[in-house]
Order: structure tokens, then C-alpha cells, then sequence
């Protein structure tokens, strides 16, 4: 027999969660006023102004709280009776950019609404997971049937479509993190296999030429064939195994990889990719290469964006170990790091505060995402395990690619640090995520479906 529903505020929540969330935000807020604090100016004053982000972060916050105080109260099986209807409205937003949508840094991606720009690939994610968690949750849905995992793979990556359509490839490799709770669930490890050997592929693919890598693959294949010639007279399996990996490997590197980077990707992407393993864009047009260097247009966006990752190392690396002290950071201060308050917000924290900042914040993501995997484990509902490793998912390839940008191991792609990058529509989105799953953790003792 179903238990009530639980509808007090604090009865039943994970306070151990909601505290790191807490923090996590706080310390979001004192590294925004730490980016754009100066030395003459009215601190009370401008927090009740609202010009500078870190008093608008701080409206953002209190609206987030009362966001999530409203998701406690509500009863659980809202969100089990409509995901569909949610997906559905937030794919219908995504549309809606094409036609009402505004430009942003290059993105054709928001939606103003006067007060904020709304992103609604942003969240997507949040009805995208709850969509997912709704289709495995199913009694019909047998997961273990290609059919049913290739409707899975459609709810996640539609939004993904789109958001490469705006210009938002960044957002679109989020997505993805919806195979850690479809793994969970069961999606065949041979899978993620495949995948990962594509992204190691993919990643030689930029290191080497293609016609290089093309006649490598083909001798490694003959050579796998001639030694394997004996097992090969007893199983033509094996044989046509070998070619059909070697037609697809090829096919990858020579069609798939230049389609990507010439169609897919932006050139100022394209550029940034390569720039990491120190390669000029070797995906460009005619048109393009043939210009004068000194007056090439992506010479200079190259530049830029060198002089953006340089200055974000300088940043972190002068913290030392224990950090220069709040608001003593001289490439903070100073302006030097791009868009500082936003994705490159894990800057100040290694200037400001250190090594032990860094590890610190690092500890604070690395105990949330603990603790909603042992939240996950704890649910007797399905729904509710794939909507908490949908949300784990989603924050910690958040916080690995947005770090990994910030340090020069990753290209600049626009991906924010949860609840600690300024932005509205980021910290909402996540406040949700976060706060539904508390809710629904709230309620484990009911089997959600």
C-alpha cells in the first residue's frame, strides 16, 4: 500500500544536498563580487541597484529559493504524470528560437522575456530527464531491446539536434550524459565501447592527417587479417568483422570527421578544437585559406582565443597554493580574463582562494554527485533512480568540460559551472534539477511510475 504523500517543507528532505547546494551558490556569489568588486565602489548601493551581476545573481538566487521551496510542496506524481507534456513544450521552445530567438555571442539560442534571456536548451535538460526517466520507468518499455534503446537515444538527443542547429554545440555535448543513466538501466556496455573508441578516433584524427591515418588503418587491418588468416578459414565471420570495422573507422576519418568540422561546428569552434593540439584547421575553404594572413579574419579569432586560455592559466596559476586573498587577484582584478563572471568562473577561484580553493570546490561537486548517486540507489522507483542519475550525469560533465576549458584541456565551448557561473537561466535550471530530485527522494517510499 502506496504511504502519503509527504507535503511539509522539511520532513523527509535531504538537508545534506540542499546544504552543499547552498554553498555551492554562496560561493558562486563571492566569486562573481570577487570579478567585478572594485576598489571605489558602494557595495550597498550597488547591490540594491541590480547593474552589476553579482546583485542580479542575488535576485536569480531568491527567486531559485522560491522556486524550490514551490517544488517541495508540490506532490510528486506531477512530475511522473507529465514529462511528455514537458518535453513536448520545451522541443516547442526550442522551435520557437528560430523564429523569436535572439543572437548571443554567437548563438541563436535565447528567448528575451525583458527581465532575463531565456535559454530552453537549458531547460530541456530538465524535461529531457524527467521524458527519459518516464520511458525506462514504463512496465511495457523492455530495455534491453535495440527498439527500445534507439526511443531512448530519440528523447535525448532531439534537443541536441537543435541546439547545434542555434549554434549551442556546447549545450549539445551535455546530452550525452544521458548514457550514464541509460547505462545504469541497462544499455549494453558494447555501446559505450563503440563510443569511446569514435571519441579516441576522432581525437588521433586531429593529431594526424587523414590520408595518414586512412593508409594506417588499412595496414593494420591487412596485417590483422594475415595473422588471423587460419581462424578466418574456419569463421568468415571474423573476416567480414575485420572489413566492416575498417569500412567504418575509414568512413569516420575521411567522410564523418570533415562533414562534422565543415558543417556542423562553427569555424571559431573548429579553430578552437584544433588550436589545443596545436594545428591549424585543416576544414576550411578555399576562399578562407587563401586569405592574407594579416588580414584573415580567424588569424585574429585565433589570437583571441589564445590570449582568452593564456590569461585564464595565468589566473589560476598565480593563486599558488593558498590563493592571493578575496579581492586581491591582480588578473581578476584587472580585467584580463574574458567573461570571467560566467565561464571562466573557476578562474577566480584558483587566484582568489588557491590549490585548496580548487580542491575545496572540486570536494563540494564531489560530494553533491556522491550523494545523489547514493540518493539514486536508495529509490524503489525506477523513475526516480533515472531522473537522479540524469541529474548526476548532467552536473558532472558540466563541471568536467568546464573545467577542463578553463585550464586548456578542453576547447572554449560556452558550457557554464553549475550554480557557480552567473546566469539566470543556468542557476534555475539547476536549482530544479536539483530540487525535484530532492522532492522525489522526499516521497522513495512510494513506487513512482
Amino acid at each position: 500500500m502506496n504511504q502519503p504523500v509527504n507535503t511539509t517543507i522539511a520532513k523527509g528532505k535531504d538537508w545534506i544536498l540542499i546544504w552543499l547546494y547552498v554553498i555551492l551558490v554562496v560561493f558562486g556569489l563571492i566569486c562573481i563580487f570577487s570579478v567585478e568588486f572594485k576598489t571605489d565602489d558602494d557595495v550597498l548601493k550597488s547591490l540594491f541597484e541590480f547593474k552589476k551581476n553579482y546583485s542580479k545573481q542575488l535576485i536569480f538566487f531568491g527567486l531559485s529559493i522560491v522556486l524550490a521551496i514551490f517544488i517541495l510542496l508540490m506532490d510528486s506524481k506531477f512530475f511522473t504524470a507529465t514529462p511528455n507534456l514537458l518535453y513536448i513544450f520545451g522541443v516547442i521552445l526550442m522551435l520557437a528560437t528560430f523564429a523569436i530567438g535572439k543572437n548571443v555571442n554567437g548563438s541563436h539560442s535565447w528567448i528575451p522575456l525583458g527581465f532575463m534571456n531565456l535559454q530552453p536548451v537549458e531547460l530541456c535538460k530538465i524535461f529531457t530527464a524527467l521524458a527519459l526517466a518516464k520511458y525506462l520507468s514504463r512496465s511495457e518499455t523492455d530495455f534491453s531491446k535495440p527498439k527500445s534503446q534507439l526511443i531512448a537515444a530519440g528523447i535525448c538527443f532531439l534537443p541536441a539536434v537543435f541546439s547545434i542547429l542555434q549554434n549551442e554545440t556546447g549545450l549539445a555535448l551535455v546530452y550525452f550524459s544521458f548514457l550514464i543513466p541509460m547505462y545504469r538501466e541497462g544499455l549494453p556496455p558494447g555501446y559505450l565501447i563503440a563510443g569511446a573508441s569514435l571519441g579516441v578516433l576522432l581525437v588521433v584524427t586531429l593529431l594526424f592527417p587523414a590520408s595518414s591515418l586512412i593508409i594506417a588503418m588499412s595496414i593494420l587491418a591487412g596485417l590483422i587479417i594475415y595473422f588471423s588468416r587460419r581462424k578466418i578459414k574456419r569463421d568468415k565471420g571474423w573476416l567480414m568483422l575485420i572489413v566492416g570495422l575498417w569500412l567504418l573507422a575509414v568512413s569516420f576519418v575521411g567522410f564523418v570527421v570533415p562533414f562534422m568540422f565543415r558543417h556542423v561546428f562553427q569555424k571559431y569552434q573548429a579553430d578552437r578544437i584544433f588550436s589545443l593540439v596545436g594545428r591549424d584547421n585543416p576544414f576550411v575553404s578555399d576562399s578562407t585559406a587563401n586569405l592574407n594572413p594579416a588580414t584573415d579574419p580567424s588569424k585574429k579569432s585565433k589570437k583571441l582565443e589564445n590570449y582568452n586560455v593564456k590569461q585564464s592559466k595565468i589566473a589560476i596559476g598565480s593563486g599558488g597554493v593558498l590563493g592571493k586573498g578575496f579581492l586581491k587577484g591582480t588578473q581578476t582584478q584587472g580585467d584580463f580574463v574574458p567573461e570571467q563572471h560566467t565561464d571562466f568562473i573557476f578562474t577566480s577561484v584558483g587566484e582568489n582562494f588557491g590549490f585548496a580553493g580548487s580542491v575545496f570546490l572540486m570536494l563540494l561537486y564531489f560530494g553533491m554527485m556522491l550523494r545523489m548517486v547514493t540518493i539514486a540507489e536508495r529509490q524503489r522507483s525506477t523513475f526516480s533512480r533515472v531522473y537522479a542519475y540524469s541529474v548526476v550525469g548532467i552536473i558532472f560533465f558540466h563541471v568536467a568540460i568546464n573545467i577542463c576549458m578553463t585550464i586548456g584541456l578542453a576547447p572554449v565551448i560556452g558550457i557554464t559551472l553549475p550554480l557557480m557561473s552567473y546566469g539566470g537561466s543556468s542557476l534555475l535550471t539547476f536549482t530544479i534539477l536539483i530540487f525535484i530530485l530532492i522532492k522525489l527522494d522526499s516521497d522513495r517510499q512510494m513506487v513512482l511510475r
